[in-house]
């Protein structure tokens, strides 16, 4: 079949909502995105102004500068992690110490018309140095380049490991040398590494740019495994680290580095004309001539869509229709798993499948005339998602996640149907599947509900969260009800008529269930890595728009099937939907 059956989908925010529920529903996300602005803000800066005007007194860029002045003018960065430590301090002789962003930036960024990942030690936060979590966080946008085969550019300016904190960033599996291996990984898969070294490179941060294709470092930079202080100390010899492993040594010597520069901008000049001798992006070619084009119905809508309660409905398909092109979407077996919403649009021109979790009552097939809550896994939704999940890996489509769970269904005729079973061969296919996955936690992330929706345990190239999301097993409240159960009745009302003993108890379950509503927070969430990057509903356009593009853009390492030969066209064809 030659036609990917592509129809209106969704429709005017004013037929779904009136005005006081989308000021309403604005006022809550604005709240939430002023947060968010500010604490990007935070991270941003680093150490601060004091530790950005020392970087420029020595001639250099700051991270973000660098950053700034390599991607294409005009061109939006998307970067991920930017959250990792948030709210911890590390303590050094008595002084509590912060390090934004785990002391690293990590974004896709556009460079001469090609998705890059771009790592880059932030030099105003103790000289770029690697806290607990840097590791791990460079080593997530790694895997990211690997899953998408996108060239990384590594703007190096490292002192090390931030050695307070040696204990919890050196060992493990995930340590900071297992960032070589990554390196090492990269460049057995093809793909292209390019490193600019611009200033203090030492043990860690010396060994990081060498795998790279090619090395460039400015007349200011050096790499060396100790640098002059560790050796004075050792050997008591008179020398500088420049004298030791600058570009004198590693350029015309050792051969670890391929060419100098004078300075920051012409380093990242020649990483700029380094990535044009990468391959061209495959993903105007996958348009099929197709131009990428806006919703009918606008992105920044998202932002009105949510209500303040997450136990209060919206509709997934007016979320849908407000992030594919034309709001054209081709939603298969619409009758069959109602709690599903799944099909295929155009997102930047681009084909790109979508799974999202329907809200409210739907239709219950085994008791007909009957409802049910969506927001949770049955059976048949179930079987829906799984089936479609394996034809789109065998399609070559990209897959994303729209996730808003409350988990799995239960009880007696949930078992007898085999819902374990039906669960596991979901799982199955999510953990084998090939072809790129994105998750979005739109709200709600609970249970195993958020396992079997491709969270982050099972491998989606990125996963991100709504300013909104609500990451857990279970909410506070039941949380706090579980943990008391024992002093309860059967209304789950305390069972005691001591006024000690039900204010003890009231307090304790409050206590319980603020603590597991903050442990929920996106913000904790994002700090310890459970999460790769927070955003609004309405960024999620943009992001997706990257996300999509990026993978399509090289060539040959999967399948991708042209549209007359999907699988889809089958499945759609066996349950209807066409």
């Amino acid at each position: 079949m030659a036609i990917v059956p592509l129809h209106p989908y969704g429709s005017p925010r004013e037929q779904t909502l009136d005005e006081a529920e989308v000021a309403r529903n604005v006022a809550f996300l604005d709240a939430a995105k002023e947060k968010l602005a500010a604490n990007r803000a935070s991270v941003r800066q680093g150490w601060g102004e004091k530790y950005t005007d020392r970087v420029h007194a020595k001639g250099k860029l700051t991270a973000w500068e660098r950053v700034e002045a390599l991607k294409d003018e005009g061109s939006t960065v998307f970067p991920v992690g930017t959250f990792v430590n948030w709210g911890r301090e590390f303590n050094q002789g008595g002084r509590k110490l912060e390090s934004p962003g785990a002391g690293v930036v990590t974004v896709f960024a556009q460079v001469e018309e090609r998705w890059v990942i771009i790592i880059a030690n932030d030099n105003t936060v103790a000289s770029g140095s690697w806290w607990p979590e840097t590791s791990e966080k460079i080593q997530r946008a790694q895997t990211m380049a690997l899953r998408l085969r996108l060239p990384v550019v590594y703007l190096v300016d490292c002192s090390g490991l931030f050695l307070p904190e040696q204990s919890l960033s050196f060992p493990g599996g995930t340590g900071a040398g297992h960032i070589f291996m990554k390196n090492a990984q990269l460049s057995a898969e093809g793909v292209p590494q390019i490193a600019g070294v611009f200033g203090d490179c030492i043990a860690g941060g010396g060994y990081m740019p060498i795998i790279s294709d090619r090395v460039y470092m400015t007349e200011q930079a050096y790499m060396v495994i100790a640098g002059a202080a560790l050796i004075k100390g050792a050997k008591s010899q008179h020398l500088t680290s420049l004298g030791i492993g600058g570009p004198e040594v590693h350029v015309h010597q050792s051969g670890c580095a391929d060419e100098r520069v004078p300075d920051d901008a012409a380093c990242l000049e020649a990483l700029r004309r380094e990535v044009t001798r990468t391959a061209s992006s495959g993903a105007e070619y996958r348009r099929g001539g197709v131009a990428p084009a806006d919703p009918e119905f606008p992105a920044e809508e998202l932002d009105s869509l949510f209500p303040p309660d997450h136990r209060t409905v919206y509709d997934a398909r007016e979320v849908i229709a407000r992030l594919v092109d034309r709001s054209l979407f081709w939603e298969i077996m619409p009758d069959f798993g109602q709690e599903m919403v799944v099909g295929v649009g155009r997102i930047n021109g681009l084909y790109c499948a979508i799974i999202a979790n329907v809200q409210g009552p739907i239709p219950d097939p085994e008791n007909p005339g009957k409802l049910r809550p969506g927001g949770i896994l049955y059976r048949d939704g179930i079987a829906k998602i799984s089936q479609f999940s394996r034809a789109c890996d065998s399609d070559g489509i990209p897959i994303v996640w729209l996730q808003d769970i409350s988990g799995f269904d239960i009880g007696t005729d949930a078992e007898a149907r085999g819902l374990l079973g039906y669960g596991s061969n979901l799982i199955y296919t999510n953990s084998t599947n090939t072809t790129p996955m994105f998750t979005v936690l739109m709200r709600k992330a609970s249970g195993a509900g958020y396992y079997a929706m491709a969270g982050l345990p099972y491998e989606p190239v990125v996963q991100l969260s709504t300013v909104i999301a609500r990451q857990s097993v279970m909410e506070g409240r039941t949380l706090a009800i579980a943990a008391f159960n024992t002093k309860l009745d059967d209304e789950f009302e305390i069972a005691s008529d001591d006024p000690e003993e039900i204010a003890a108890i009231k307090q304790g379950m409050a206590s319980v269930e603020a603590r597991i509503e903050g442990d929920m927070d996106p913000y904790k969430s994002a700090s310890q890595r459970d999460t790769d990057e927070i955003v609004s509903p309405s960024e999620l356009r943009p992001w997706l728009c990257c996300l999509v593009e990026s993978a399509y853009q090289a060539q040959g390492y999967r399948r991708v099937k042209n549209p007359r030969i999907w699988s889809l066209h089958d499945l759609a064809a066996i349950r209807g939907g066409a």
